[in-house]
């Protein structure tokens, strides 16, 4: 599964939110702080907030010192629903995606399928589980862990 820029942006900026939440007393966040501090370009991030307003997931304040707060308890949002939100679909190929279903020619025979299925599952459980906050309160995956020896051999990891 491939993750499209707008979702990596709007969970940059979800994340941004849930450092800085403080229930009522969280102050607002510019949409200039929160562009310059993610690496996101403002045009693209204006599109971005207002999909995430109109799911609820933030809020706008207007005034000189307004900006965006997140719009529920950051324990209420899923990396999951996010992604499903902005993708569509966890799915990593058509034939296996509930909601973007595409039939293959190979379907009666095909063996392989079971594993992205089961890739689908295993995706879509974690990310369900993986709450703003929850996430938000581990640490940054530092690169040595990404290449990590045990899967060096693996080409394309």
């Amino acid at each position: 599964m491939r993750v499209s820029a707008k979702s990596d942006y709007a969970l940059r900026v979800l994340f941004h939110l849930t450092e800085v939440y403080q229930g009522e007393q969280t102050r607002p966040v510019s949409i200039r702080t929160l562009a310059e501090r993610n690496d996101i370009p403002r045009r693209f991030l204006e599109h971005i907030m207002i999909d995430l307003r109109s799911r609820g997931w933030v809020r706008s304040i207007a005034g000189r010192e307004g900006g965006f707060v997140l719009g529920m308890d950051p324990d209420q949002i899923t990396m999951g629903q996010v992604i499903r939100h902005f993708e569509g679909y966890i799915a990593p190929i058509e034939c296996v995606s509930a909601t973007n279903y595409q039939a293959c020619s190979q379907q009666p025979r095909c063996k392989f399928r079971r594993v992205f299925l089961e890739i689908r599952n295993l995706t879509a459980a974690v990310m369900d589980r993986a709450t703003l906050a929850l996430v938000a309160s581990g640490k940054p995956v530092v690169h040595c862990v990404v290449a990590d020896e045990t899967y060096a051999d693996g080409a394309g990891i």
